[in-house]
């Protein structure tokens, strides 16, 4: 367990194993306990740094925005104070949106990625989710001057009824390895899945069965064995 400290916020993270580092970023409203059953398996071959989003978990909300741009700059943040120059980077949803920005802004950070239940912009999120999110956003919206929690909660729900805003064209500029994965019923619709996959040169794209968004929680052992799989694939390769 470590803390640092970035743009007014403390953030925390776990750290398990050795080997090349592989950071793992949860989704929106999660923290990194998302990701139990992929730590002690990831951890038997990588060191593996687990991560608690700004305003999530043990981490505090800090300083001015709250966006894929400064969630972006928290995962340089505890690279940097770790002293790591670059990792594999795997995100969920909300931590997908982090890496793919991450990716773009930094490639120099990102060895490989690991696209698990990302969207491009908030009409990637399937309706009969964006839907209820935004009615749910707007709603808090008459509450939010009287209540810090609930100011909190619009705060979250705003990182998906109006973020990101990742251009599809931009995509092509990644120049890393990348696996794209989701459950075979996921929260973002297919045909967004499958232009991310194919916007990225020579990315992979792989769907897990029988599962919905949280795929990684579903079926870990599907999950797990698809990204080691990967990952050896790119150390074999390099």
């Amino acid at each position: 367990m470590g803390f640092v400290d970035a743009a007014g916020a403390r953030l925390h993270y776990e750290e398990r194993g050795a080997g090349e580092p592989l950071v793992l970023l949860h989704g929106n409203s999660e923290n990194l306990g998302y990701f139990a059953a992929q730590v002690p398996v990831f951890a038997e071959r990588y060191r593996v740094l687990a991560l608690d989003t700004r305003a999530h978990g043990e981490s505090t909300r800090g300083d001015g925005p709250l966006d894929f741009a400064r969630l972006s700059d928290d995962v340089e943040a505890v690279l940097d104070a770790l002293g790591i120059e670059s990792a594999h980077i795997l995100g969920y949803s909300d931590g997908g949106n982090t890496a793919l920005t991450l990716a773009l802004r930094d490639p120099r950070r990102v060895r490989s990625l690991i696209v698990n239940g990302a969207n491009l912009d908030p009409h990637g999120l399937g309706a009969r989710f964006r839907i209820p999110a935004t009615l749910a956003w707007l709603a808090a919206g008459a509450i939010a001057p009287l209540s810090a929690k609930v100011r909190r909660h619009r705060e979250l729900l705003e990182l998906m009824v109006r973020h990101p805003h990742i251009p599809v064209d931009a995509l092509s500029t990644i120049g890393v390895p990348t696996l794209v994965i989701v459950g075979e019923r996921d929260a973002i619709p297919r045909r967004h899945t499958e232009l991310i996959a194919r916007s990225i040169p020579d990315a992979e794209l792989m769907y897990v069965p029988d599962a919905g968004h949280a795929c990684a929680e579903q079926r870990p052992e599907v999950f797990n064995a698809a990204v080691l799989d990967f990952l050896a694939h790119v150390e074999a390769h390099d």
